[in-house]
C-alpha cells in the first residue's frame, strides 16, 4: 500500500449498488453486465495508455503518501463500521486462499468483496506476511506504520492484524469515493490527496485523466484487475 515504484498495485471498477433496495434477480444480472462492459473499456484504456508512455519512454516518481492529506480514518471517526450500501459481487464465492477465514470474516465486517481482498493482498504481498518494501510498507497488505498505527494495528507481520486494518483502509476510500472501485484503490495506493486533486466523481472521469496518475498507479489499477479476475469463481 506504500507509493514507492518498488510496491506496485492494481485495481477493478465495480458498481455501487445498494442491494438492500433490489429485490429482483434480473436487476442485478443487468447490473453484472454493465459491469463486466466497464471492466473490459477499463482495462483496454489502461492497456493503451501503458503502452503510450512506454513508447515516449516517460518516466514518472510518486511522492504522495497517505498522510499527505491526513489519515482518512480521522475524517471518518475510529469507530466507523462497515460501508453503507454494498457492492456487487460481495458474498460471492471465490477461489480459496491460506488466509480465507481472515479475508472472508473481513470481508462481511467491512463490505469489501472477498475477491477484492484476495487481488489486493496478491499484488501487493504475493501472500507473503512477512514481506517490507523499500519505503518500509509491510505485511500482506502493505501497511506503513503510521497508517498501521491510525488502524490499531500493532504488529503489521500478524496475518490477522494485516488483512483486518487493510481491508478496514480499504472500506474507508471506498466509503469516501462513493463506491467507486477504481478511484478508492488509487488512492489506496498512491494517496487521498493525489486522487482528490484531479476533481474527479466517478471511475468513468478517472479514466480520462489516467495519464495524470503516477505511472505505479495506472499499473497497480491493471494488476489488481488481472488478480482479481484470477480470484473471482
Amino acid at each position: 500500500m506504500n507509493t514507492n515504484p518498488a510496491v506496485t498495485g492494481r485495481i477493478e471498477q465495480l458498481k455501487w449498488i445498494n442491494l438492500k433496495s433490489s429485490s429482483n434477480a434480473s436487476g442485478a444480472a443487468s447490473v453484472d453486465d454493465k459491469q463486466s462492459t466497464g471492466d473490459t473499456r477499463f482495462q483496454t484504456i489502461l492497456e493503451d495508455a501503458s503502452a503510450r508512455r512506454a513508447t515516449e519512454n516517460v518516466s514518472s516518481q510518486s511522492t504522495a503518501s497517505y498522510t499527505e492529506d491526513g489519515l482518512l480514518w480521522q475524517s471518518l471517526g475510529a469507530a466507523a463500521g462497515a460501508i453503507s450500501g454494498e457492492i456487487a459481487g460481495l458474498g460471492a464465492e471465490s477461489k480459496p486462499t491460506d488466509y480465507e477465514d481472515l479475508i472472508q470474516a473481513a470481508s462481511a465486517k467491512y463490505g469489501v468483496p472477498a475477491d477484492l481482498i484476495k487481488a489486493v493482498i496478491d499484488t501487493e504481498s504475493s501472500f507473503n506476511p512477512n514481506v517490507v518494501s523499500s519505503a518500509g510498507a509491510k505485511g500482506l497488505m502493505q501497511l506503513m506504520d503510521g497508517t498501521a498505527q491510525g488502524l490499531g494495528v500493532s504488529d503489521p507481520f500478524d496475518p490477522a492484524q494485516s488483512i483486518d486494518g487493510g481491508t478496514r483502509y480499504l472500506s474507508y476510500q471506498l466509503k469516501r469515493f462513493d463506491g467507486q472501485v477504481n478511484m478508492a484503490l488509487a488512492a489506496y495506493n498512491a494517496g487521498p490527496g493525489r486522487v482528490l486533486k484531479l476533481g474527479v466523481n466517478s471511475d468513468a472521469e478517472l479514466l480520462q485523466r489516467l495519464d495524470e496518475l503516477p505511472k505505479e498507479t495506472q499499473d497497480y489499477i491493471a494488476k489488481i484487475e488481472r488478480a482479481r479476475s484470477k480470484y473471482a469463481l
